[in-house]
C-alpha cells in the first residue's frame, strides 16, 4: 500500500498531507478504462470535483517537434528545408531561447545530416535532440552522434503495454528503465516519451514508473524528464475533472506524487478534440515549464499544438515578447507555402491568409476610421502583416476605400476615403461582375485593372506615391 507522509509546501507553508509512495501494480488484465472510453461511442468527460492548485513555474518555455512528430504527417523535409526553418525557429525563439529544444528522428542518413547540419549552424537555440524507442541499437545511433539528449518512447497506458507490446506492467517498466540506465552509463540526459498518458493508469503505474525514474536521477546526478504525451488529444482542461484525461490533474500528480521538478515536465498533445491550445496552457499553469510543439501545428492526425500559437501565448501570460521575434510566423508561414508546397487552411490563426482579412463591408468601414476595431492587436508591427480586406460583393464603398489605402501604401493626409468618385466607379464594376454569376473574391491585380480603367490620372498619381506598384 501507499506511505502517507505530512510535508510543508514550500510555496504556501502550509502543511499538506499526501500519498507520495505509490508501488507499481502489475495487473493480470489491462485497464482500458471502458466507463470512459467504450470506443462505440464519444469518449465520456468524468469529474470528481477534485481541484489541485494552479502554480505556473517562473520559467517556461516551448520545445519542437517538427522534424520529429510534424514531418510523420507531410512529405518528408529535404536537409535544406529543415535547415531554413530550424534558423527561422531560432530566430523566433530569440536569445532567451523561448524557443528551447528541437528533436529529430536519427534513422535515416537524411534525417542524420540535418540534425548535424543544424546543431553546426552554432546558434545557441534551440539545441539538436533526438528521438528514440526503448531499445539499445536505437541508443547508439544517439551515442554515434554524441547528442546530449534523447527523447525515449516509453508507451504508458495499457493499451500499448498490453496489446502493442503483449507485455505486462512489471515487464515494460523494466524494459524502460533498462535503456534509461544505458542512457545514463553513457551520460546522455534521457527524456522518457510517456506516451498515452490521457488512458493510463495514474497510480498504478504512471507515478511508480516516473517514482522509480526520479531515484535514478538522484543516483546519476544526470536530469530525467519526463513528456507526458496526450496521444489520442483525450486531456480536458475543466476544473474537477477526473483523472486521467484532466490535464491539471496530470502535471499536479506528476510533480505531487512522483516530485517531478517542473523544469524537467514537458506537456504534448494533439488536437483531436480541438483542445490542443487551451491543454498546453493548462499544463503550463499547473506546473509544467514546457510545452511541446510543431510548426503550424504539423502532425499526425489532428496535428500537434501549433508552436506559433504558444509563442503567442506566453507573450500574454508573460505580458512581454522577452526578445522573440514574432516576424518569423509570416516568414515561417511563407517558407512553408512557398518552398515547402504546403497550404496553409486560409482560416488559421497569425499564419492562414484571412487571419487579419475581412470581407464585409461593415468591418472594412471601421477599419478606415480605426483599425484597432477590427484587428486583434497591431499585425503590421508584432508579425509583419498589415490588416487586409478581401474585396467581393459584400465590401462596399468602404472595403474598396481601405483596399486603395492599403494597395498603394498610403498614410495620413494621402488616404482615398470611400466618397471618392472612383471609389464609386470601381464599386459599380465590381457589382455587375457579381451580378453576372462571380463568386470569387477580386484579386489584387484585377482590381489595379479596374482602378487604372476607371480614373487613370488616380492610378497614375497614387502609384508616383509608392515606386513598388
Amino acid at each position: 500500500m501507499h506511505k502517507k507522509t505530512i510535508e510543508t509546501n514550500k510555496k504556501t507553508n502550509l502543511l499538506e498531507e499526501g500519498y507520495y509512495h505509490y508501488p507499481l501494480q502489475d495487473v493480470k488484465k489491462p485497464q482500458l478504462f471502458r466507463d470512459v472510453f467504450d470506443y462505440d461511442h464519444v469518449p465520456k468527460i468524468i469529474f470528481n470535483n477534485t481541484v489541485v492548485p494552479m502554480g505556473m513555474p517562473k520559467e517556461i518555455w516551448i520545445t519542437d517537434t517538427t522534424f520529429r512528430d510534424g514531418q510523420q504527417s507531410m512529405s518528408p523535409f529535404t536537409v535544406e528545408q529543415m535547415v531554413e526553418l530550424f534558423k527561422l525557429m531560432s530566430r523566433l525563439g530569440g536569445k532567451k531561447g523561448i524557443v528551447r529544444q528541437s528533436e529529430f528522428f536519427l534513422y535515416s542518413e537524411k534525417d542524420r545530416k540535418a540534425a548535424a547540419a543544424c546543431r553546426d549552424l552554432g546558434l545557441p537555440f534551440p539545441e539538436v535532440t533526438s528521438w528514440i524507442r526503448a531499445n539499445k541499437q536505437d541508443f547508439q545511433l544517439v551515442k554515434d552522434m554524441e547528442i546530449k539528449e534523447t527523447g525515449i518512447l516509453v508507451s504508458c497506458s495499457d493499451y500499448h503495454i498490453f496489446k502493442k507490446m503483449n507485455l505486462t506492467r512489471a515487464q515494460a517498466m523494466d524494459k524502460y528503465l533498462g535503456t534509461v540506465k544505458d542512457a545514463l552509463d553513457a551520460g546522455i540526459r534521457p527524456r522518457c516519451h510517456f506516451e498515452d498518458i490521457t488512458r493510463a493508469d495514474f497510480y498504478g503505474f504512471v507515478v511508480p514508473f516516473a517514482s522509480e525514474l526520479m531515484r535514478l536521477m538522484d543516483e546519476s546526478g544526470i536530469p530525467i524528464k519526463i513528456r507526458a504525451c496526450d496521444t489520442m488529444g483525450f486531456g480536458v482542461n475543466f476544473s474537477g475533472a477526473a483523472i486521467p484525461r484532466s490535464v491539471q490533474g496530470i502535471i499536479y500528480g506528476l510533480k505531487h506524487y512522483a516530485k517531478v521538478p517542473s523544469a524537467l515536465l514537458e506537456w504534448h498533445g494533439h488536437n483531436d478534440f480541438y483542445k490542443v491550445v487551451t491543454n498546453a496552457d493548462t499544463a503550463w499553469l499547473y506546473g509544467c515549464a514546457a510545452v511541446n510543439c510543431s510548426l503550424l501545428g504539423v502532425g499526425e492526425r489532428t496535428g500537434n499544438c501549433p508552436l506559433e500559437a504558444m509563442a503567442i501565448e506566453y507573450a500574454s501570460f508573460k505580458g512581454t515578447s522577452d526578445g522573440m521575434d514574432f516576424t518569423a510566423i509570416s516568414d515561417i508561414a511563407d517558407y512553408f507555402e512557398k518552398e515547402i508546397g504546403y497550404e496553409i487552411p486560409p482560416r488559421t490563426p497569425f499564419v492562414g491568409k484571412s487571419f487579419n482579412s475581412t470581407r464585409a463591408g461593415i468591418h472594412a468601414d471601421g477599419m478606415l476610421k480605426n483599425e484597432e476595431i477590427y484587428n486583434v492587436f497591431d499585425t503590421k508591427k508584432i508579425l509583419n502583416r498589415p490588416m487586409t480586406v478581401a474585396i467581393n460583393n459584400t465590401s462596399g464603398l468602404a472595403g474598396i476605400a481601405y483596399w486603395i489605402n492599403q494597395h498603394f501604401e498610403l498614410n495620413g493626409a494621402d488616404k482615398i476615403n470611400k466618397s471618392h468618385t472612383a471609389v464609386g466607379k470601381m464599386k459599380e464594376v465590381i457589382d455587375k461582375e457579381y451580378a453576372d454569376g462571380r463568386c470569387t473574391v477580386m484579386s489584387d491585380e484585377e482590381l489595379d485593372a479596374i482602378l487604372l480603367a476607371e480614373d487613370a490620372e488616380l492610378h497614375k498619381i497614387l502609384s508616383a506615391k509608392n515606386k513598388k506598384v
